[in-house]
This record gives C-alpha cells, structure tokens and sequence, in this order.
C-alpha cells in the first residue's frame, strides 16, 4: 500500500535564500529544517536580476527554468548552454555559480539532494498525450507544470493536480504504475528517490 500525499501550491511557505539574495516557494522535503538536515528537497524560486546562487555544500542540484526567457549559469568558471523554459541542468551544490538572466525575471524549480544517502532521477514528460510510468523508486514526487493534471496511482488512488501542485508518494516495493494525463498540452515533472 502507497502512502500518499498532495502538496498545494498555495500552501507552500516562502524562505529566504542562504545568501539572502531572493526567496524560495518551499514544495516538500524528506527531514530536517531551515536550510539544514534534509536528504532532498523540492523548491521554486523566483530570480529578479542576475547575481550569485546559495551554495549547498554535500548536495547535488537539479535545476528547471519554469517561466520567463531563460538564464545561463557560470559554474566555477565555466558557462552553461542557455537554460530555457522545461530544460533541466544539473550541477554540485558546493560548485560556485552566478547566473545572467537572458531577458528579465525567471521563476526556476529545483531538486536539491545528498547523492551519499539518495539515488536520484529526475525527467520531465510531455503531457501531448496521456503518459504511462512504472517504477520501483521508494518516493515518487510528480510535480504540475499545467492547469490540470490526473494522475492514477497504482490501485491505491487518484489524485487531481493544478499548476505547481505536487504529488508525494511513498511506495514500499515492487513496481508502482502511474498514469498521468492533461486538459491540454503542457508538461509535468517526475522524480524518482531511493535511499542508498
């Protein structure tokens, strides 16, 4: 039997940044609290001008322009192609990184984990047509980037999503099916946990 858990956007709360440069829409995290202790962590943030990232020293970052134009990062000194909308990037949270916005604010998504205690997967699926998953991760986390989103977990439920809703659900093993579908096109984001 899965448990499982609906996170609505509306109620996630707002955090300021490490380096106090912005602020965090917090989703879901495994433990811990502030900006310590977690194994993962799922946020969006909103960027409002070029400047330096918060470094997260002993984690693995995976990084998703939502809205906006786009950016490209410098991670230690080297530049990244450009991030555009629904293109993920990945780079060590201990890296240094500044990121030039291409033209004007971006609300980004990112996937902050301690690669020692968690294996990882994160992949973004296009909601053109109805979408069919299986996986033996011990947490899932679906998360919406459209209006409406139908997920049907396994035998265990169903679940409606809206725009930046996330759906948590912690499986024992064995595959677990997920079918996904959309009121139209758009895109949704599934990640996949396992403790090591």
């Amino acid at each position: 039997m899965s448990q499982i858990q609906l996170h609505r956007a509306a109620g996630y709360p707002r955090m300021l940044w490490k380096n106090g440069g912005g602020s965090t829409l917090e989703i879901v995290r495994d433990q811990g609290e502030g900006l310590e202790g977690f194994g993962w962590r799922l946020s969006i943030a909103d960027i409002g001008e070029s400047g330096g990232f918060s470094a997260f020293a002993g984690y693995q970052r995976v990084i998703t322009v939502l809205e906006g134009a786009g950016m490209r990062l410098q991670v230690d000194g080297l530049a990244s192609r450009p991030l555009l909308p629904l293109d993920p990037f990945a780079f060590g949270g201990d890296s240094q990184v500044t990121c030039e916005l291409l033209d004007g604010a971006i609300r980004d998504f990112n996937l902050i984990y301690a690669p020692q205690r968690y294996g990882a997967r994160l992949q973004w699926l296009s909601l053109a047509q109805p979408q069919r998953l299986f996986s033996s991760a011990t947490t899932l986390l679906l998360f919406s980037a459209v209006e409406a989103l139908e997920v049907t977990i396994g035998d265990d439920g169903h679940a409606r999503l809206g725009r930046y809703d996330c759906l948590q659900v912690e499986h024992g093993s064995g595959l677990l099916e997920l079918q996904v579908q959309a009121e139209g096109p758009g895109a949704c984001c599934l990640i996949e946990l396992s403790p090591r």
